[in-house]
C-alpha cells in the first residue's frame, strides 16, 4: 500500500482531533458557572478563579500534546506493519543505526518537555507564592466533617460543617454535597486558607476554585483562591480518611462584599456560643 496514504490519514486524524478539542473548549467557555458535576458530564467544572483557569488551560495543552503523540505513534505503527511485513518487503534492510534518526528522537522529546515545563513551573509558582490576603480562614479536617475558624478581624468565631441528612434536603439541594453550615467568602477578594487536620490526613478540594491541599495533623498547609463569580461551590475530601470518607463534603458560598459583611454580623451572633477550636498560626512561621 502507498505510504502516502498513511501520511494523509495521520494528518486528517490530527486535524479532526484539533477540531474536537476546539469545540470542547468553546463549549466549556460558553457554559454557565457550575456548582458541581452533572450526571454524565464530560470535561471539568468551569473554573471561577485565576488559578483554576490556568490549571484547565494547562490540561488542555497536555491533551493536545498527548493527542498528537498518540496519533503519530499509531500511524507510524500501522505504516511499519504495512510497509515492512514479509510480503511487502521480502528482503529487509540490514541497517543497524541512523545518526539523523537518533538525534531526532532525542531532540524532539526534549523540546516537547520544554514546552510542557514552562507553563507547568509558572502554574506551580502562582499556586505556591501566596499573595497578600484580604480574608484568612482556618480549615480543620476531622472524621468526618470540617471546622472553619474566622480570625478576629473577621468576627472571631468558628463553626463545624457537616453533611445534611437526606431527610433534611430541600428541593434542588444535591445529595452528599449539601451541608448544614456553608462557609462564606467575598467575591473578587484574595482568600488565604490555613489547612490542618485533627486526627488523620484529609484533603480539602474545591474543583471550581482549583484548590486541593492536604490537611495533615500537626502541620499547617496554606493555599489561596480568588473567586470571581458569586455562587455556591462544592467540594469533597479527596483522601481516603476512614469509613465515612464519602460523606465529608465542602460548601463555600461566594457573595458580594455587602452580603459578606451582613453574614459576618449574623454568624458572629449565631456561633458566639462556640469557641474557636483552633488558634491561628503566624503566617511567617507557617511557611517554615
Amino acid at each position: 500500500m502507498n505510504p502516502s496514504f498513511f501520511r494523509g490519514l495521520s494528518l486528517k486524524a490530527m486535524a479532526g482531533a484539533f477540531a474536537a478539542l476546539s469545540a470542547l473548549g468553546s463549549f466549556a467557555s460558553s457554559a454557565s458557572a457550575q456548582q458541581h458535576a452533572r450526571p454524565g458530564q464530560m470535561g471539568m467544572i468551569e473554573p471561577v478563579t485565576p488559578i483554576a483557569r490556568e490549571m484547565y488551560d494547562f490540561h488542555n495543552l497536555l491533551m493536545v500534546v498527548i493527542t498528537v503523540i498518540t496519533i503519530f505513534v499509531l500511524a507510524l505503527i500501522i505504516y511499519v506493519m504495512m510497509r515492512f511485513n514479509e510480503k511487502a518487503n521480502p528482503n529487509p534492510s540490514r541497517t543497524t543505526h541512523s545518526t539523523a534518526l537518533e538525534v531526532a528522537w532525542t531532540i524532539i522529546p526534549v523540546l516537547i518537555l520544554v514546552v510542557i515545563a514552562i507553563p507547568s513551573f509558572r502554574l506551580l509558582t502562582h499556586q505556591l507564592v501566596l499573595p497578600a490576603a484580604d480574608v484568612t480562614i482556618k480549615v480543620t479536617g476531622k472524621q468526618w466533617y470540617w471546622s472553619y475558624d474566622y480570625p478576629k478581624d473577621q468576627g472571631d468565631f468558628g463553626f463545624d460543617q457537616i453533611l445534611k441528612a437526606d431527610k433534611d434536603l430541600k428541593a434542588g439541594e444535591p445529595r452528599l454535597l449539601t451541608v448544614d453550615n456553608e462557609a462564606v467568602v467575598p467575591v473578587n477578594k484574595t482568600v488565604r486558607l490555613q489547612v490542618t487536620a485533627g486526627d488523620v490526613i484529609h484533603s480539602f478540594t474545591i474543583p471550581a476554585f482549583g484548590v486541593r491541599i492536604d490537611a495533615v495533623p500537626g502541620r499547617l498547609n496554606e493555599t489561596w483562591f480568588k473567586a470571581e463569580r458569586e455562587g455556591l461551590y462544592y467540594g469533597q475530601c479527596s483522601k481516603i480518611c476512614g469509613k465515612d470518607h464519602a460523606y465529608m463534603p465542602i460548601a463555600v458560598r461566594v457573595v458580594s462584599e455587602q452580603q459578606y459583611q451582613a453574614w459576618l454580623a449574623d454568624a458572629k451572633k449565631k456561633f458566639a456560643a462556640l469557641p474557636p477550636s483552633n488558634e491561628f498560626a503566624d503566617n511567617a512561621a507557617a511557611r517554615q
